[in-house]
């Protein structure tokens, strides 16, 4: 059992990127689907979906390469960490590779990427940068 799943959600992602693995599976919970569906909605998965094994509900995710085989993550770094947590308002909320990658924060309106939660007018728990 890991104390920061968000963290071994992120490791698994990059290591299965730098890897060229074609997918990862990961032990699901409403958080990481979450997190998922941001992603493919963003475009750094190809897919993803919740399959049972031997009774435990597992995520399975695509990931996403480009024609000449590189990984279309480059790379992801967790923020809020369960012994430093960050949480920032509507107005501290910034770009991440001036625009080219996303933050991922936890609202009180839901998971939702940095841009959304500036154009809702709410902060929140930035969980990680994706770029």
């Amino acid at each position: 059992m890991t104390t920061d799943p968000i963290a071994d959600l992120l490791t698994r992602i990059r290591n299965g990127s730098r890897a060229r693995h074609p997918r990862v599976d990961v032990p699901s919970s409403k958080l990481k689907v979450g997190i998922a569906r941001i992603l493919k909605d963003e475009g750094y998965l190809s897919n993803f979906k919740v399959v049972e094994e031997k009774g435990k509900k597992t995520l399975r995710l695509s990931l996403r390469y480009t024609q000449d085989r590189r990984s279309v993550i480059t790379d992801l770094r967790r923020i809020s960490r369960p012994g430093s947590r960050r949480y920032t308002g509507k107005g501290g909320i910034r770009s991440v590779v001036g625009g080219m990658g996303i933050s991922i924060l936890s609202t009180p309106r839901g998971l939702m990427t940095g841009h959304a939660a500036r154009k809702e007018g709410v902060g929140g728990e930035v969980l990680c940068e994706v770029w």
